[in-house]
């Protein structure tokens, strides 16, 4: 059970996260790994902005569109409506009045700034990673040699990633050992 969700599994992260800090140390120099650090913060506060201002854009259309709701309920509620309907064989047959059930109701209001809410919170969070990494990818690429060498330590530890995973495929022998973790 500790393995079926992906939030419960850390064992192959904290391997490639200790890889991914081996690569760091040993393939880059300071500069490097400054200009890194630079451009992953670059990254995070451009997302932290833009959920916070996606946040934002959805409580403020949120409340635009309750107070659109509530001035379209005032309309209807004031128009007059007809009471009852006649038939052409000449019976009549009241209309109930549903103007209470049309009425805009705390449950209705909670849902709407919750799901506005985060709707904003995604299309802020995800404008504000993409902007946040091309803000990152121009600070790495301003110093050619720093990027060469950061590519070259990203291409060697995917390497190494793959020839752990090749170990990792080659010493589970059956099928029922690899569908099995």
């Amino acid at each position: 059970m500790d393995n079926s969700l992906a939030a419960f599994r850390d064992g192959r992260s904290r391997q490639l996260r200790k890889l991914a800090e081996e690569h760091l140390q040993h393939d880059l120099n300071q500069s490097d790994r400054d200009i890194i650090k630079s451009a992953a913060s670059k990254v995070s506060t451009h997302a932290q902005v833009g959920s916070l201002l996606g946040i934002g854009l959805g409580v403020y259309t949120a409340f635009r569109l309750r107070s659109m709701r509530l001035a379209y309920f005032n309309a209807f509620r004031a128009m007059e409506k007809p009471v009852e309907v006649k038939f052409a064989d000449g019976r009549t047959q009241p209309i109930p009045d549903i103007t209470d059930k049309l009425s805009p109701s705390k449950w209705s209001d909670a849902a709407t700034y919750f799901f506005f809410s985060l709707g904003g919170l995604f299309l802020g969070g995800e404008l504000g990673f993409f902007s946040g990494t091309a803000s990152a990818s121009r600070s790495i690429a301003q110093d050619p040699q720093a990027k060469e060498r950061i590519e070259k330590a990203f291409k060697n530890y995917r390497i190494d990633v793959m020839k752990q995973e090749i170990q990792q495929l080659e010493g589970k022998n059956t099928s029922g050992q690899i569908f099995s973790s």
